[in-house]
């Protein structure tokens, strides 16, 4: 293993030769945050994310099997252990020409939050914002088309106080201009939802090519302005959108892949949240189910190719794919009532998701693994993405393995 000086109080190591000023092992033991350089296809693998085991130091490739932690023991030093299980290692992928960007990025103390569209979903998740993010959240720009639809608005939501305390969210409304002045861009914009009654089983998918032309245009632009905070994608599919965003971003005039666009984990989508909500409230109407509450978990999409795990420590599959159905089919069933299904998906996948992100907590929300916008638990610690790693069911990890090969096959 080879030890690096990398910058000023920036100290690093490798499996790889770099040419750097070599560092020695007090200078790396007594770093607050130590850097762990390696090589891999900007295209497969992040530009950084936090090393939580110590068998992220020796990947070959990465892919899904990052989410299934067995019991494989590392030669990695007493040092380099504490280390990791103090959350500051920290994996750099030096073939990002923008890599020495992580060694100085910090997450603000109090966030700017800019949203895109204020339909349904993007006014019920403004309201779950102004309502929950005093600690956390400075500013909530917003902008939609329609003028007077934002100024509508920005009058409602500055009028909603608590008596005797104002120390709550401005909201204002932004130029078209100004939507990528922030810490993090929420893009709610959909050409279309199917309507209530329509024959549309998988509506997510349905609304795929239409929000994807949209999508491009900001990923573009967020490329152009050289954006550095977090693009959020509420609008379906959230993980295939993902993935348009981080591929438009990524190309030259020549459409080109440069990789001088927004690096994988600027980019996020929310939509399992709420599916693992539904789980939970399916969960809470029946004895067999209950389980799910303490010791469930859900992966994937939001939509097709969802996985919901009735148990992490004691798995039934026959459970499981019955809370996955009665998940997806939620939707559906609202809508039998004549009711777009929009209420707990913005302020579960979006809402609650987003201010547990920007508040370093456990949430669900798909990041890039491998090439892939994957849902799953993950937070942000230490400025980096922690994804959860478990010693998983053989059985669940064939069910997750395959939806994860099942969406890198769509884009």
């Amino acid at each position: 293993m080879y030890l690096y000086k990398i910058a000023t109080d920036k100290y690093g190591f490798s499996h790889i030769k770099y040419d750097f000023d070599e560092a020695n092992i007090d200078e790396i033991k007594s770093s607050n945050k130590v850097y762990f350089l390696f090589k891999m296809d900007p295209m497969k693998s992040r530009r950084s994310y936090l090393i939580s085991s110590p068998s992220l130091l020796f990947l070959e490739d990465e892919n899904i099997n990052i989410l299934n932690k067995k019991k494989t023991e590392f030669p990695v030093a007493n040092w380099l252990k504490e280390k990791i299980n103090d959350k500051k290692v920290i994996a750099v992928n030096t073939n990002y020409p923008s890599w020495k960007t992580v060694l100085n990025h910090t997450l603000p103390k109090k966030w700017r939050i800019n949203l895109l569209a204020l339909g349904d979903v993007g006014s019920t998740l403004l309201t779950g914002l102004k309502l929950l993010g005093n600690n956390i959240i400075f500013e909530i720009g917003i902008y939609d088309r329609t003028y007077e639809k934002a100024k509508r608005w920005e009058m409602e939501m500055n009028q909603v106080l608590k008596a005797f305390n104002y120390d709550s969210p401005k909201v204002k409304i932004i130029d078209r201009s100004d939507i990528f002045d922030c810490d993090m861009f929420v893009f709610c914009a959909s050409k279309s939802v199917p309507k209530v009654g329509s024959e549309v089983k998988d509506v997510r998918m349905a609304q795929f090519e239409s929000n994807s032309n949209i999508i491009k245009e900001y990923a573009i632009e967020a490329r152009n302005i050289g954006f550095k905070g977090i693009f959020s994608v509420v609008s379906d599919p959230v993980d295939l959108l993902s993935k348009v965003v981080f591929l438009e971003s990524n190309k030259n005039e020549k459409e080109e892949y440069d990789y001088n666009g927004l690096a994988p984990e600027q980019i996020r989508g929310y939509g399992l949240g709420v599916m693992n909500a539904r789980a939970a409230y399916y969960a809470n109407m029946s004895h067999d189910l209950n389980q799910f509450l303490s010791e469930g978990r859900a992966y994937g999409p939001h939509g097709d190719g969802l996985i919901i795990a009735d148990s992490i420590k004691n798995y039934n599959d026959d459970l499981s794919k019955l809370l996955t159905d009665k998940a997806i089919n939620a939707n559906l069933e609202m809508r039998k009532l004549g009711y777009k299904p929009y209420i707990a998906p913005a302020l579960s996948s979006g809402a609650l998701s987003i201010i547990d992100t920007i508040s370093g907590n456990w949430h669900y929300s798909a990041t890039f693994i491998g090439g892939v916008f994957m849902g799953s638990k993950n937070r942000i610690v230490n400025n980096s993405i922690e994804l959860e790693s478990i010693d998983m069911d053989d059985t669940l990890f064939e069910r997750i393995k395959k939806s994860y090969t099942d969406l890198g096959e769509i884009i």
